[in-house]
């Protein structure tokens, strides 16, 4: 009986193998862009502009989140971006990355009166918008708290974390106070993972999204991950994603013609429908 328990349970087991019972096949899609989207058209397929994304949206994306600003620095496209994936249909986010060289709270109210203006200027839905925080690999405990805690004082949801890796940031928040990671643990883990060998030669290979937030010792579990990312390699966009045996993507996300940053959601679309709303704002 032991071993036909065994049996049963082993598929099961396999099933999560530290990827969340996520797939590219069956998991809700999340997409994000910048100004520097859309990159270049590498092979026959379905385009998209700023003004137009509705290519993403018949390629299974559910969701779209927008850079709206670099610090001090706005993105030109924001406004189209999430006017377009509103007129679409899909799930409208914002993400601000949060630089070293201004106070995180002040970025936090920059952020959040830019979404504001923008959502009621484009004349947007009346559905809640995502909000994120993408933090650099320098950044400190102390920084995601203080922009958290304003976001939430602004507008009473908690945003999103978005975290760009590395292993300083890795220790700092494994070190965080236990106050701090009161606070960090409010805001759900965008996690981002395109491959097993992490980004970095500190962080050794076999990782899955569960061992790498492992390292950061503050999140129990993450909520999104961003499997597919582009770099910008030999004067070109280079898709890089998580490609394996034991978790696999294609190079492209569906039919699109450009390589695209793509992420999974932890969850059903239900679930997805749920947390977009409850880490959304309410910008009217």
């Amino acid at each position: 009986m032991k071993w036909l328990a065994l049996l049963l349970v082993l598929p099961l087991l396999c099933q999560c193998g530290g990827f969340g019972g996520t797939s590219v096949a069956d998991s809700p899609a999340v997409l994000n862009v910048s100004g520097w989207d859309p990159k270049e058209v590498q092979r026959p397929g379905d385009r998209y502009t700023q003004h137009d994304v509705s290519a993403m949206r018949r390629n299974g994306a559910l969701g779209l989140i927008a850079r709206s600003a670099k610090g001090p620095l706005l993105d030109d496209k924001f406004a189209d971006f999430i006017q377009s994936a509103d007129r679409a249909g899909m799930l409208v986010g914002a993400y601000h990355f949060v630089t070293m060289s201004q106070d995180p709270a002040a970025q936090a109210d920059a952020f959040v009166d830019r979404v504001r203006a923008t959502a009621r200027s484009r004349g947007l839905s009346f559905r809640r918008i995502l909000l994120v925080g993408d933090f650099d690999t320098a950044s400190t405990p102390d920084r995601l708290v203080r922009f958290i805690e304003r976001v939430e004082q602004r507008t009473g949801i908690t945003p999103v974390i978005y975290l760009e890796n590395s292993d300083g940031l890795r220790a700092r928040m494994r070190n965080a106070s236990p106050a701090q990671k009161r606070v960090i643990r409010r805001a759900p883990y965008w996690i981002a993972l395109y491959g097993p060998g992490g980004t970095e030669r500190a962080m050794g290979g076999g990782l899955t999204p569960d061992s790498l937030c492992e390292q950061y010792g503050t999140w129990s579990s993450w909520q999104m991950w961003q499997y597919g990312g582009v770099t910008w390699e030999n004067g070109g966009s280079r898709a890089k994603h998580y490609n394996t045996g034991s978790w696999s993507s294609p190079r492209y996300f569906g039919n699109m013609a450009h390589p695209m940053e793509r992420s999974v959601f932890r969850g059903s679309t239900s679930d997805l429908n749920a947390f977009w709303n409850r880490h959304g704002m309410a910008w009217w």
